[in-house]
C-alpha cells in the first residue's frame, strides 16, 4: 500500500481493555492506517476500578495505553460506568469525532447513551463497523423477544459492517437485519504469542506450583479461571470431580466471586481441590500451564469466552457447555476439548470422556498441542486482516495502488 494514502480510522469504546490494547497497538503500526482511540468512559483512566463481580478492585499489570494514540472524552453520566446505558454520556464525542474527521469508525458495542448517539449520527456520513459479540444463545420466546428484535433491527441498521467473533455472533447480525455481504470475519483474539511464549520455562514453574499444592506430575488438573458467579457455574467442577471418582484428578480453582465461599464451604476438606485467588495478567500463561484441561462450564451470558483463548494459546485442551459463544469456533469435539450440554448435562458421561482421556498417557498433551495450533485461525494476524477487508477506503487505495503496478 502507498504510504501517503493514510486511512484515518476512529475507535469508540469504553475504557482500555487487556483484550483491546494488542490489537490498538498493531493497528497503530499497520501501514496505510492512521488510528485514534476514544475511550468514552473518561472515569477509567485513573485506572484500577473495582469489579463488584471479583468482590475487589481490579488493575491490570501489563500495559494498556502504550503503542496507540486515544484521547478520553469527557463523561458526564451522573453515575459513570460501562453496565448502564447511562453511564457513558459524553456531549463533546460526535464533535471530536467529527473534528479528527475519518474515514471510518469501529464502534465497540451500542448499548450506552454516547454510543447509540454516535451511531446515529454518523450512519451514512462515514462507514460505521460494529464490534460486538453479542449471540442468540440466551434469546427466549415470546413477546419481549420481537418487540427486541424489531428494535435491534433498528439499530442494525445504521451499521455499514459487522465485524463477526465467530460464528454465533453471525447468526445475531443475521437476525438483525444485516445482509451476509455486510459481515466480514474478525474473529475474537488475544495476544497469542504472549501466552504461547516460553513454554519450557513456564511449564517448569507450572509444575512447581502444582507439586507445592500436592500434586504429582502423573496426576491431572481440571482448571476454572474467571469470576466465581453463578452464570459460569464453578460448582459443576464439584459435582464433575465427584463423578470422576479417581483420586488423581483435581480442581483448581482462579478467580474470586460471590460464590467463593460457598465453594470452599462444599470443598472443606477435600485436598484434592485448590483455590488460588485472583492471579493478575502477568502471571496467566504459567497459570494455566498449572491445569491440564480448562473447564468453562456457563448456562448463560456467555457470548464468547477469551479464557478458552487463553488456555489454547498455552497449549492446554478445554471442556465448555454449549453456552459458551466460542465452543462452535474453537472447539473440535474430542480433538482440541469436548463441548457438553448445559441443559440436562451428565457429568457421568464428561466423566467417561475425561477418564478415556487419562487412561491413555499423553493424551492431553496431545489434544493441548492440536488446540494451540488451532489458534492460528484465531490471531492477531487474522483479525487485523478482517479489519482491513471491511474499510472500503482501503479496499480502493489498494486497488488504485494494484492498477498503478
Amino acid at each position: 500500500m502507498n504510504p501517503s494514502a493514510m486511512t484515518r480510522i476512529a475507535i469508540v469504546t469504553t475504557h482500555p481493555i487487556q483484550y483491546n490494547a494488542p490489537l490498538f497497538t498493531r493497528l497503530a503500526a499497520e501501514p496505510g492506517i492512521e488510528l485514534m482511540v476514544f475511550y468514552t468512559w473518561s472515569q477509567s483512566k485513573a485506572g484500577g476500578k473495582y469489579d463488584p463481580d471479583f468482590g475487589r478492585t481490579i488493575e491490570w499489570d501489563i500495559p494498556l495505553l502504550e503503542g496507540y494514540p486515544f484521547r478520553f472524552v469527557d463523561n458526564v453520566a451522573t453515575r459513570p460506568g460501562s453496565d448502564h446505558f447511562r453511564g457513558v454520556d459524553n456531549p463533546t464525542l460526535i464533535r471530536e469525532l467529527s473534528d479528527w474527521r475519518p474515514d471510518a469508525i469501529i464502534l465497540y458495542g451500542w448499548a450506552f447513551r454516547s454510543h447509540l448517539a454516535c451511531l446515529r449520527h454518523f450512519s451514512g456520513k462515514v462507514p460505521i463497523l460494529f464490534r460486538g459479540d453479542s449471540t442468540l444463545l440466551d434469546e427466549r420466546s415470546g413477546l419481549k423477544k420481537w418487540l427486541r428484535r424489531i428494535f435491534l433491527t433498528w439499530v442494525y441498521r445504521h451499521v455499514d459492517i459487522g465485524l463477526c467473533v465467530g460464528q454465533h455472533n453471525r447468526a445475531y447480525y443475521l437476525a438483525h437485519g444485516l445482509k451476509p455481504g455486510q459481515l466480514v470475519n474478525a474473529p475474537h483474539t488475544i495476544d497469542n504469542e504472549r501466552f504461547s511464549a516460553d513454554n519450557e520455562l513456564r511449564s517448569a514453574a507450572a509444575r512447581e506450583q502444582r507439586r507445592a499444592l500436592g500434586i504429582a506430575d502423573h496426576e491431572h488438573v481440571l482448571l476454572f479461571v474467571g469470576k466465581l458467579e453463578a452464570k459460569k457455574d464453578p460448582a459443576f467442577l464439584l459435582k464433575l470431580l465427584d463423578a470422576l471418582d479417581d483420586p488423581t484428578f483435581h480442581v483448581i480453582f482462579v478467580g474470586n466471586g460471590h460464590l467463593e465461599g460457598a465453594l470452599k464451604e462444599k470443598a472443606s476438606g477435600n485436598p484434592r481441590v485448590h483455590f488460588l485467588g485472583f492471579r493478575n495478567q502477568r502471571a496467566m500463561p504459567e497459570t494455566y500451564r498449572i491445569g491440564d484441561v480448562l473447564v468453562l462450564p456457563s448456562r448463560w451470558n456467555e457470548t464468547w469466552g477469551l479464557a478458552v483463548n487463553e488456555a489454547m494459546a498455552c497449549g492446554r485442551t478445554v471442556l465448555v457447555s454449549d453456552r459458551v459463544g466460542c465452543a462452535p469456533d474453537l472447539v473440535l469435539h474430542g480433538q482440541t476439548g469436548w463441548i457438553f450440554r448445559a441443559e440436562g448435562r451428565s457429568e457421568a458421561e464428561v466423566a467417561g470422556w475425561l477418564k478415556q482421556a487419562a487412561a491413555r498417557s499423553g493424551t492431553f498433551a496431545e489434544m493441548g498441542r492440536l488446540a494451540q495450533k488451532r489458534m492460528t485461525d484465531h490471531s492477531m494476524d487474522k483479525l487485523v486482516e478482517g479489519i482491513r477487508q471491511a474499510i472500503p477506503s482501503i479496499n480502493r487505495n489498494e486497488k488504485k495502488e494494484g492498477t498503478t503496478a
